[in-house]
């Protein structure tokens, strides 16, 4: 279930794209759909919801660009998801803990409705992993890691660390790694027809208002610690 409505999306940029795929879909809202032929091999449910997307992005186109997001998002939040899961045996303090309880959470619910999403519309649906994704770069594929992911050396360095030098290094991984998801929505947004779709708009709002809310909790708490801990590292 999505956390919050769309108008709270932040940024001048979002809010201005915001306004422009209000009015895309008002101007849609009349457009007729026909029925969807059956598909063989989909059920009942299955049915009902590959015709729901279609109809859904008849009125809302969705692009390349939304499916890219779509799919490097859930391997961006897969890797949250496995810092976050350290917390308890890495000895992090209550406070860590708890943030990583709320990300693991709401990361969690994300995958499961962004992988949804692109099995609706029947497009490949990666598992929950954080690997990296297959893009083409100058007439060759290549493998990169989404913005902001960490490297095979930060996340063992990471794996190491102990107490509060694993909350430290934590928050800093985790700044670093929520500025890339932000990153990334920006890239949606800016890119033509980009989350024209209903969920695609609405689910990259709520990762532009979370992500931005957590780096702002995690400097904070940095700053906290930097008070309380002067001479760690």
């Amino acid at each position: 279930m999505m956390r919050r409505h769309i108008q709270r999306f932040a940024g001048p940029g979002l809010i201005a794209f915001g306004l422009a795929a209000c009015s895309h879909a008002t101007q849609q809202a009349s457009a007729g759909t026909s029925p969807a032929p059956r598909l063989a091999g989909y059920g009942a449910a299955e049915q009902v919801a590959i015709a729901k997307a279609r109809a859904d992005s008849a009125v809302r186109p969705y692009t390349a660009a939304d499916v890219h997001f779509m799919t490097g998002m859930i391997s961006h939040h897969a890797q949250a998801i496995l810092m976050a899961k350290w917390a308890p045996t890495h000895d992090a303090s209550p406070s860590v803990r708890t943030l990583c309880e709320r990300i693991i959470n709401a990361q969690q619910d994300e995958i499961a409705l962004m992988q949804q999403w692109l099995r609706d519309r029947q497009q490949p649906v990666p598992e929950a992993k954080p690997v990296p994704m297959k893009m083409m770069m100058n007439g060759m594929e290549m493998n990169t890691l989404m913005p902001g992911m960490l490297s095979d050396e930060q996340l063992k360095t990471l794996d190491a660390a102990r107490g509060t030098a694993f909350d430290r290094l934590f928050l800093t991984d985790m700044i670093q790694h929520h500025k890339g998801a932000v990153s990334m929505v920006a890239d949606l947004v800016a890119s033509p027809g980009g989350a024209q779709d209903d969920f695609v708009f609405k689910i990259a709002s709520d990762i532009n208002v979370d992500q931005t809310t957590e780096i702002n909790r995690m400097e904070r708490m940095l700053f906290m610690m930097s008070l309380e801990h002067p001479g760690s590292r």
